[in-house]
């Protein structure tokens, strides 16, 4: 009886542990935090000092002693205990102002498609230690596509391609479950790269990870634009070894990512193709979805539209669609049961 009356009290929530930034979904009140992934650490007393926004203004412009890492790779977690501190982080700040006899939260947490046991376990067990008393783990295609509200208890076709900062999630689901899926680590970061190398090969520029971010989100495409975006380069110019300025075009930006979409829309095919053509028929009446925040690069729908001749849309609040997926799974017991993957020990 008691712990069932405290449970509907606590604070559960859905988290979409990202490479690139985290969302935490509280129950009854929606997204109330969206940082980036990165923490920056003090080595000499082993001290975290930064979480989110505040670590990421640190990129780049710290002494040799204060690291600033992303926890993070690929959506998987590659240090444990800096994850496992960001997260605790991100639950104490949900529930500064709660009761110390208020039970820990249950929570549902969103993975990529291609995760270990190993992998999976290390989440769960980041969660647990972070302060929280169960954990939920689903795929972020499946969160996703809940988040967005696509009927996926149906038995139809339902096609969702999550872009994410490490990964992007390429996946038919149907009946609760992912019928065919690829996991592509070509994403967010990936396109950052691309504007870096392109200013060294091109322009013998070398630019910061975040300037390239900032290139990208002003004057990034995969299509041609009605409207001349123009952005300055700024960075270290690799001949003079000085800083220098250039100011390149939406053109430009666009050939340098060219590369990568492409790819993505390859490998978008290669899962069609293997799709049984009964769900392929209802992706080609319902088309694709698409989510995360390489769903907002200028012109991805149309792009993929003309590489595959599906109709696709960019779904509502893209950038929160697997946080939300994960808080609505909680409200859903039954299919949180039907959608969650085999627990561990330590998770149940």
């Amino acid at each position: 009886m008691w712990p069932s009356f405290f449970g509907r009290l606590s604070h559960d929530l859905g988290i979409d542990l990202g490479t690139a930034n985290t969302l935490v979904y509280a129950k009854n009140r929606g997204i109330i935090i969206q940082e980036p992934s990165v923490v920056a650490v003090n080595m000499r007393n082993g001290q975290v000092i930064a979480v989110g926004n505040d670590a990421k203004a640190m990129v780049g412009k710290t002494p040799p002693h204060i690291l600033v890492t992303r926890p993070l790779q690929r959506g998987i977690i590659a240090d444990f205990e800096v994850s496992e501190k960001m997260l605790k982080y991100f639950i104490d700040k949900i529930h500064h102002d709660t009761p110390k006899f208020m039970p820990r939260p249950r929570v549902v947490i969103g993975v990529p498609l291609d995760i270990t046991e190993v992998e999976r376990k290390a989440v769960g067990d980041a969660v647990i230690s972070a302060g929280a008393r169960k954990v939920h783990i689903v795929e972020e295609p499946v969160a996703a596509a809940v988040g967005i509200g696509l009927p996926i208890s149906e038995p139809v076709g339902n096609m969702i391609v999550d872009f994410g900062g490490g990964t992007t999630e390429i996946a038919v689901i149907s009946l609760n479950g992912v019928v065919t899926a690829k996991s592509v680590p070509i994403a967010g970061d990936e396109l950052n790269k691309n504007i870096i190398q392109y200013a060294r090969d091109v322009f013998n520029l070398l630019l910061g990870e975040r300037v390239a971010e900032d290139v990208k989100i002003a004057a990034g495409s995969a299509v041609p634009l009605s409207e001349k975006i123009e952005v300055p380069l700024r960075g270290r110019d690799l001949l003079s070894g000085l800083p220098h300025e250039i100011m390149v075009n939406d053109g430009q930006i666009r050939e340098a990512l060219s590369r990568s979409i492409r790819s993505i829309i390859d490998h978008i095919k290669s899962i069609l193709e293997v799709t049984p053509p009964e769900l392929v028929a209802d992706i080609y009446r319902r088309g694709i979805v698409i989510s995360g925040g390489g769903s907002l690069l200028r012109g991805i729908d149309r792009a993929i539209t003309e590489g595959t001749g599906l109709p696709v849309r960019v779904a509502e609040e893209p950038l929160t669609a697997v946080a939300r997926g994960c808080g609505l799974l909680l409200e859903n017991p039954g299919l949180l049961e039907d959608v969650t993957l085999p627990s561990t020990d330590k998770m149940a």
